[in-house]
């Protein structure tokens, strides 16, 4: 029974590793920052104890890249939005999909939403963005659509580039 699962394990980690790296979806972003390409991140990312299987976003633009982390929980499912310039979580429901300011579980892991680099208008623009019927990686696209604009400014990391 061990070999069996040890081998079940083996067997996912080879998969993830294969398809790390390689495109998952591209997409526009009629932002500053230009098209977006989600790609599976080679490592899962360690959150309140948990290993989340995580993608990694990147902009055509900028040199910023954006971690997107799936929590799947009981009533919903949260992506953690992690990058160097801003960090929030998208929360999808059966009754809707939106942004929120990272909770507790993530404080404890060092992230937090800085208020100094959140579009606050955007933000309220984007609590709904729509119903909760999407999948992960229709979720993973709005959400590499839709986050450039919580930026505050963008204008500096396009310049970087």
């Amino acid at each position: 029974m061990k070999r069996i699962i040890l081998t079940g394990a083996i067997l996912v980690a080879s998969c993830l590793a294969i398809f790390a790296g390689r495109p998952v979806a591209e997409g526009k972003t009629y932002s500053s920052l230009g098209d977006y390409k989600i790609e599976m991140a080679a490592d899962p990312v360690l959150l309140d104890g948990k290993e989340l299987e995580a993608s990694v976003v990147s902009y055509a633009n900028t040199d910023m890249k954006v971690t997107v982390a799936v929590n799947k929980l009981k009533n919903c499912t949260k992506y953690y939005v992690l990058s160097d310039n801003l960090s929030v979580q998208y929360v999808c429901t059966d009754r809707y999909f939106g942004v929120e300011r990272l909770g507790k579980e993530a404080k404890k892991a060092g992230f937090t939403t800085d208020n100094n680099s959140l579009n606050v208008q955007e933000y309220f623009r984007q609590k709904l963005i729509t119903d909760g019927s999407n999948d992960n990686l229709g979720n993973s696209m709005l959400i590499a659509a839709y986050f450039p604009y919580l930026l505050k400014e963008t204008e500096a990391l396009v310049a970087e580039k």
